[in-house]
């Protein structure tokens, strides 16, 4: 079998950024994967489940209600690695054409406070596995790398 395409990055290179996973066609339309990495990859701890989860419902929550993008997000959601997510969205977009979306998005998971949407039994599967103050903490983190990330920190690396 081949090996597909987020296993032919250099995870000893990589560090956290936001980066262009892969484009696809479907159909006529192109779907954009982005990589959101909040940490480096074989190097630090990676983010335990409660605050993935935390941060899935936040973020998922938050790209569904944003006026401009909401009919753009196809999905977001954790790398089994944990250490980073997923966003999927409709179109062909450079990490630039993002970075606004995503860093917003994250300084409201840095700010939020009160109950997690739908963090109940009715509503999620695994609700009480849920840690918000670490969510906050890594949502601080990430949107502070956002806020002056290097060019470098938007396109993978190369060997």
């Amino acid at each position: 079998m081949e090996k597909i395409t987020s296993f032919t990055i250099d995870h000893i290179l990589l560090q956290p950024g936001l980066y262009v996973s892969r484009k696809d066609k479907v159909g006529s339309e192109t779907v954009t994967t982005f990589d959101l990495r909040l940490t480096s990859p074989n190097d630090e701890p990676v983010m335990n489940t409660a605050e993935v989860h935390t941060i899935e419902h936040l973020a998922a929550t938050y790209l569904r209600n944003e006026p401009v993008w909401k009919d753009k997000v196809l999905y977001f959601g954790p790398m089994g690695c944990r250490t980073g997510f997923y966003l999927l969205l409709s179109g062909d977009y450079t990490s630039r054409d993002v970075l606004l979306l995503v860093k917003d998005c994250f300084r409201f998971i840095a700010e939020y406070s009160g109950e997690i949407p739908g963090a109940s039994a009715k509503d999620c599967g695994n609700y009480l596995d849920m840690n918000l103050p670490m969510a906050n903490y890594w949502g601080h983190k990430y949107a502070a790398l956002l806020e002056n990330i290097e060019d470098s920190r938007l396109v993978y690396p190369k060997e």
